[in-house]
Order: C-alpha cells, then structure tokens, then sequence
C-alpha cells in the first residue's frame, strides 16, 4: 500500500470510529438530557461551563454556541477558577463541567464550592461512576467504545462525542426559547448575516442636504444642475407640502430625448416619473436591494410615516455595507 492511500484509509477509519460514537449517543439522549436542558432553561442566570485540557477546549466551544443561541453562557477555566475566577459565578447560575475521566482533580476542587452556593451541576462524563458524575445533580453520558486514535489515548471520538452533546443542548434550548433569526443577528452583528437583518434603509440612506429635491415648476435645466451636485444620477419631485410626486432619472432625460422633447422648456411637471417605487425607513436593506434587482433600478427614495421623502438609497451603499 502506498503512503498515498494510507492516508486516505486512515482518515475513512477515523471518521468511521467517531461517526458510531455520535450514533452511539443519539440511543442515550434519555430523561437525563431532557433533565439537563430544564435545568439550564429554568435559570435566572448564566450557564458556566468548565472543563480541564481538551474538554476545556470543547467546552469553550459549547459555551459560545449556548451564547450565540440566546443561553446567556461563559466558560471559566477550572485553573483559573481556583485563583479568583469563581468570584464570576453566582448563586443564579446552573454549572455543566466536562471530564471524560469524570476524575479531573481541577474540576472536582470546583464541586464542592458549588454546592455550598447550591448551583445545580451538570457533568458530562465518560464513567457514570465517577466522581463527578455522582456529585452532580444531572450526568450526560458521554462515554465511547473508543477513541479514534490507534493508541486509544488522544481525546478524538470522546471530544467529538462532547461537542456533539453540546450542540444537542443548544439546540434543544433554542427551540424551547422560540429563539429567531433577528436574535441570532442581534448577537452577531459583525457577520453577514447580522447586517442583513440588522441594516435598515435609515442607517444607509442619504438625508438632509444630501437628497436631491427639486419642485414641479423647476425647468429641467434646474434638475439636471440638482442631479450632477447630489451625484446620483436623479432627483426627487415635490409639492408645497413636502410630499413626493414623482422622480427624474438619467433613464428618464434620454427618453425625453428620444421622444423629441423641448429641453429648453421641459419642466419636471411634464417630464417626470410619477408615483414612483418608495419604501419605508425601517425596511431592510437587504430586502431594499432586492427590490433594487427586480425592478432594474439603482436607488430608492426613503419616506418617513407621513410620506415625507427623508433620504435617498444607492445599490453602492447597500453593497458597500457588505449586505450580500
């Protein structure tokens, strides 16, 4: 065999072990893991997860997926915690600490100072015999047959296995929670996601000074000096009472040129585009673009509540945003 498909085999072997770990763990989500997630559910404060080594690194993991997911969590290095860092945990707050061994002597100092605050305690173990295991309130097995590693000793299937088990309980949770999309965005602002459901049309628009307004009577000669100052390639049209009437695009002078019109005495009266597509302030930018793309356009006008025109959104900005 060639070191080529050795590796290859390998890497099939590996998975192979820890896809039957995962498989193993789908027959004990029982009473316990149901137990455990009312726990967390019920919790007027935060979850803290604590974990020694590689179940340290994994339960890092599981505590950012419990934040992100709308579980107010953190994880404290059970090192740490001995040297100060339990001063973050209160009375409040439901406890999941993780060792495969069960027998972490890191995480087990930890135990008794959480029951004198009288925190219910979640373990996730390897050994349902284990110390931890049998201090805690709720254990979460998280046994295996063995590890993916030859030498049955680097945490493979075992952390795979824990991570897994994390992820069960975010999700069991968010679900309990009804937790949305928009909660989700909340929590990741700096992500794709989060701009598209967080930008609005009002965050992007150009308002003030900036929007391109010109009034019925105004000779097309008038516009077009509004247009190439503002640099959007139209204007708005409207009444005494600030309300718009219409709009003039670049699309809409070559048409005038097409069709013969008088430029020397076009007013925007004769020449504009009325009731045009507007949308609201609080609209989504991204469903803003959206708009854009069906109807062939590369602006909008904003209006207020009260159809007043307040700014004006460019395709450009949107995209500039980083919305798509």
């Amino acid at each position: 065999m060639t070191q080529h498909q050795a590796f290859i085999d390998s890497g099939k072997r590996t998975v192979k072990i820890e896809l039957d770990a995962i498989d193993a763990l789908h027959g004990r989500l029982n009473d316990e893991f149901a137990q455990a997630c009312e726990l967390i559910l019920a919790c007027q404060g935060r979850t803290i997860v604590t974990g020694m080594g590689k179940s340290g690194h994994i339960g890092g993991k599981i505590a950012a997926t419990l934040a992100s997911t709308g579980t107010p969590a953190f994880f404290v290095h059970p090192g740490e915690a001995s040297h100060g860092d339990l001063g973050m945990v209160t009375r409040q707050d439901v406890v999941i600490a993780i060792s495969n061994s069960g027998s972490s002597s890191e995480v087990l100092t930890l135990i008794p100072l959480f029951k004198r605050m009288q925190i219910p305690i979640i373990s996730m173990t390897g050994n349902p015999n284990s110390p931890l295991a049998q201090a805690a309130d709720v254990n979460l097995d998280i046994s295996i047959e063995a590890e993916a590693c030859p030498l049955d000793l680097a945490p493979t299937s075992s952390t795979t296995v824990t991570l897994v088990m994390g992820d069960a309980l975010a999700v069991a949770l968010l679900e309990a929670r009804g937790f949305t999309k928009e909660e989700f965005a909340f929590s990741h602002p700096g992500g794709a996601l989060g701009r598209r459901l967080l930008i609005r049309a009002s965050d992007l628009m150009h308002a003030g000074t900036e929007l391109p307004k010109v009034t019925p009577d105004s000779p097309l000669s008038v516009a077009l000096v509004e247009m190439t100052r503002k640099g959007f390639g139209m204007t708005t049209i409207v009444d005494a009472s600030d309300q718009l009437i219409g709009v003039f695009t670049d699309g809409d002078l070559r048409r005038c040129v097409d069709q013969g019109a008088n430029l020397a005495t076009a007013t925007m009266a004769e020449v504009m585009t009325r009731n045009p597509l507007t949308v609201k302030t609080q609209l989504l930018a991204a469903e803003a673009l959206t708009l854009m793309e069906q109807r062939k356009i590369t602006a909008l006008v904003v209006e207020d509540d009260e159809n007043h025109p307040v700014g004006l959104l460019h395709m450009h900005d949107i995209l500039r945003a980083g919305i798509v």
